[in-house]
């Protein structure tokens, strides 16, 4: 992605023209240097969410460019696609701009103090933070609105998160194998140990606004889908999708990787992190929440294996807390062990699985959300996560239609139509409030994520995701 030099610099130049012929306005062409806001304190309630933004872009440095644009550079693109003045590739620039403004208002209208964000590309080894820096300092820390594009609405509260940690992935990590059956080996996307056109797409970060226990962090990104108690061949099973024609040579109930294939294939789709925040208390003392994160693949798109390997990812962390499986859980680091059994933990992130509905195998996220280990009351009870939009969504014809029949419509959390993204924590955290961020038609903030104006369609990634933000209120105090 560039930035045609040219155009913006006319847009900003009109900028400063408007402010040097306002009298009352001093130094208004001077370009605002936003400032990230000391970290406020930390309500001892604190809210933990997921979101997947929805940050897919062709190369990590596209998005790196956007998140480095200045706010006077982000209005000058704006105002000059609201006037039909931009060229086509400053077009496109500018409506990823509305999309990366309108999903941190949404951050500063929620505020949570913790948020795994998924689909927030990284230059796949998960070393450069550029745009995440960018992001907390140009669009995090900068006043947002709940009009969006109108600017009419409330003007946000900048937000801040002292602590931050981006992580390795798997998708787009070539491999050396044909792992996707079409005959040659070693070629991305499909070959990849995650698929991705290039290493970092799809990749995950945290922010929070409480520490984050680095030293004791776990990451699982190249553990093998072998060493999970359970685990077998995917085999073909999806035999008659004219969308997924099986690879020629092979047949239906064939498994899906060689033997070589299958001894080194990893797990997770991007990665399984562990990441301990620390929760002080009152006498000085801190209190440990592992945040349990993690990405799997979609069930779909294939003729079988990735459903296989969504529920297993799904599985990965049952066993993980549970720590009475014969899984050697042995991390990046080469330390073995499952979690600890009176640990506090949440399990997070958008699962792509819906336990209810979908195409994919129910039977593993509902083991998760109905386990013993996990406050049930925050994921089939009274304080699962809702929204009052998500239904309107189904019943405008807005979301898929195939799933409008969803036993819990406002628990539903993407266009889709299902239930994907989770925030499922331990049964010993107390859990007062949740909710999915998904205003109806009524509601401030709909144009957040509906306005037919923006885009090809007016909502998903055209306006901000095609996602919802997914949070628990757990009381943390001692």
């Amino acid at each position: 992605m560039k930035i045609l030099k040219s155009t913006l610099a006319l847009a900003i130049s009109a900028t400063m023209l408007m402010g040097c012929n306002d009298e009352t306005t001093t130094n208004n062409y001077l370009p605002e240097v936003p400032e990230v806001p000391a970290p406020a304190p930390v309500d001892s309630e604190g809210r933990i969410a997921a979101f997947n933004l929805s940050f897919d872009r062709y190369t990590y440095e596209d998005l790196v460019a956007e998140m480095k644009l200045t706010t006077v550079e982000q209005t000058a693109l704006v105002d000059g696609w609201k006037a039909g003045t931009l060229s086509e590739e400053d077009t496109a620039t500018a409506l990823k701009v509305i999309q990366i403004r309108n999903v941190a208002a949404i951050i500063q209208t929620e505020r949570p103090a913790v948020i795994m964000m998924s689909e927030f590309n990284n230059d796949g080894t998960g070393t450069n933070n550029d745009a995440l820096i960018a992001f907390r300092l140009n669009y995090l820390a900068v006043p947002q609105n709940s009009n969006s594009i109108d600017q009419d609405g409330t003007v946000l509260e900048p937000i801040a998160f002292q602590y931050f940690a981006n992580f390795a992935t798997n998708t787009g990590l070539v491999s050396p194998h044909d792992l996707d059956n079409d005959g040659t080996p070693g070629q991305l996307p499909g070959d990849a140990w995650g698929f991705g056109n290039y290493h970092g797409q799809y990749a995950f970060a945290l922010m929070s606004q409480y520490e984050i226990d680095k030293d004791n962090m776990r990451t699982f990104q190249e553990f093998k889908w072998k060493d999970l108690e359970g685990a077998v061949i995917p085999t073909i099973t999806n035999c008659d999708d004219s969308w997924n024609p099986i690879p020629d040579g092979m047949s239906c109930g064939d498994e899906w990787y060689t033997a070589a294939e299958w001894a080194d294939m990893r797990l997770s789709s991007k990665n399984h992190v562990d990441a301990p925040i620390l929760i002080p208390q009152s006498d000085g003392s801190t209190e440990t929440i592992h945040l349990l994160m993690s990405h799997p693949t979609p069930p779909i798109f294939d003729t079988g294996k990735n459903k296989a390997q969504n529920a297993d990812e799904v599985n990965f962390w049952i066993q993980y807390i549970e720590g009475t499986s014969s899984t050697v859980f042995t991390d990046d680091q080469g330390t073995t062990g499952a979690l600890a059994a009176d640990a506090k933990f949440v399990v997070m992130g958008d699962l792509n699985a819906d336990p209810l509905k979908g195409d994919g195998d129910l039977t593993a996220i509902n083991a998760l959300m109905d386990h013993d280990k996990v406050n049930r009351l925050a994921t089939f009870g009274p304080l699962a996560p809702a929204s009052l939009g998500a239904p309107e969504c189904l019943a405008l014809g807005e979301c898929k239609s195939a799933n409008w029949g969803t036993p819990n419509p406002d628990q539903v959390t993407s266009t889709s139509g299902l239930r994907l993204d989770h925030v499922i924590p331990s049964a010993n955290l107390t859990i007062t409030e949740t909710g999915v961020y998904w205003p109806a038609t009524f509601e401030s903030g709909r144009l957040l994520m509906n306005d037919e104006r923006v885009g090809n369609y007016g909502n998903g990634k055209d306006i901000s995701s095609d996602h919802r933000m997914v949070w628990i209120k757990a009381d943390i105090a001692n």
